[in-house]
């Protein structure tokens, strides 16, 4: 980006909050709520997702998405990063507890004091009720497919991996048009698991709808709070991390999902301990040759 682009781009940020309040007047009656709720709320709105917005406004999703692009903003993830440029100090974007000039003590204390509040918290809230369906889930399929982009992507495919080594049918999917088309042919003989740390991405949501619509069984690993994916899952399990105020992306929810990974995977393999633990020393023994 060029200096002049990227200052424009400033200038808009810049002004977002100010220019909402000026078009509220001229705004119908749906958009002028939405842009209220936004305007008193500006703090609580970037760590709300589209759903919970839309909950508290008494209004659809997509009626959000037209007020944000009406106002410059391509959707309501980059109407959230807008409205932090404005509220957030910078160094929160990198990591929230972060401060200019802190030393790599400081800054290693920091992040791995987030990680592990993410997982005590995550631990707290996960369900073991919703756990075990998800087990029952993977382990009645044909087939598991598991679905995730961007930083959610290596998740699903260590989960794919890790269901494989217990001799389950499964694979990884991390590109949106294979998701969208493995989806559509998918049925009820399918369990699809999707990580998605904001639940809001449009084309995994999209391949869940997908196949949801065509019979499978789904899974989410997602952050607390309502999202666009949950409407499509069978079974959800939770993560908490305080990124989800200011970053578009993971970083200390990775930790989490992590977890939830293992859990999920050592509570499958605990189902039919004598099968896994031949097809793991299987895979030990195949890997083995692999190494010098």
């Amino acid at each position: 980006m060029s200096q002049t682009s990227a200052g424009v781009e400033n200038q808009a940020a810049g002004r977002l909050l100010a220019r909402l309040r000026h078009l509220q007047a001229d705004l119908p009656p749906t958009a002028r709520r939405i842009a209220s709720y936004i305007d008193t709320h500006a703090e609580e709105i970037i760590r709300m997702s589209i759903t919970e917005l839309a909950d508290q406004v008494e209004a659809s999703e997509g009626s959000i998405v037209s007020l944000c692009r009406r106002l410059g903003a391509s959707g309501f993830q980059e109407l959230k990063i807008l409205i932090a440029r404005e509220l957030v100090e910078p160094m929160q974007f990198i990591q929230e507890d972060l401060h200019e000039g802190d030393s790599i003590s400081e800054v290693s204390g920091r992040i791995f004091a987030a990680h592990a509040n993410s997982l005590a918290d995550t631990r707290k809230l996960l369900s073991t009720e919703a756990l075990g369906q998800a087990v029952e889930l993977i382990r009645a399929a044909a087939r598991i497919d598991v679905y995730g982009i961007g930083s959610s992507g290596p998740i699903a495919v260590d989960l794919a991996y890790r269901l494989m080594q217990l001799g389950l049918r499964a694979a990884a999917t991390i590109d949106s048009h294979m998701q969208a088309v493995n989806a559509a042919m998918s049925g009820p003989d399918v369990t699809v698991v999707t990580v998605s740390h904001s639940g809001s991405t449009v084309e995994t949501v999209l391949a869940t709808r997908l196949a949801k619509e065509a019979g499978a069984k789904v899974i989410g690993i997602t952050r607390l709070g309502r999202s666009p994916l949950q409407r499509y899952c069978d079974v959800v399990l939770h993560t908490v991390a305080n990124e989800t105020r200011y970053r578009p992306e993971a970083m200390s929810s990775r930790v989490a999902q992590l977890a939830i990974v293992d859990t999920l995977v050592s509570c499958c393999a605990l189902a039919d301990p004598e099968r896994s633990v031949a097809k793991l020393q299987l895979s030990a023994r195949v890997i083995a040759e692999k190494r010098y």
